[in-house]
């Protein structure tokens, strides 16, 4: 799937990934292929993707998930 991470100083993630960790207003979930679609708001927290090896640290933000396309709106801590 697609994996999308924008903030306002521009593009931070832009590549295909196995699965994405995210931190979620109701806890942390974890999103995989052929994920029903969803939005979400972010909290404070580390987004994690490619198995660990990607982490990026976020203040806040939302996701939505469509199509194996994982977008993250995110404001960076």
């Amino acid at each position: 799937m697609r994996l999308n991470i924008i903030s306002p100083e521009g593009t931070l993630v832009d590549q295909e990934v196995d699965r994405v960790e995210l931190p979620g207003a109701k806890g942390r979930f974890v999103v995989l292929k052929d994920h029903a679609p969803i939005v979400s708001s972010l909290v404070e927290g580390e987004i994690v993707f490619g198995g660990h090896d990607g982490i990026v640290h976020i203040k806040s933000g939302f996701v939505e998930v469509v199509d194996n396309q994982v977008i993250a709106c995110v404001e960076l801590s």
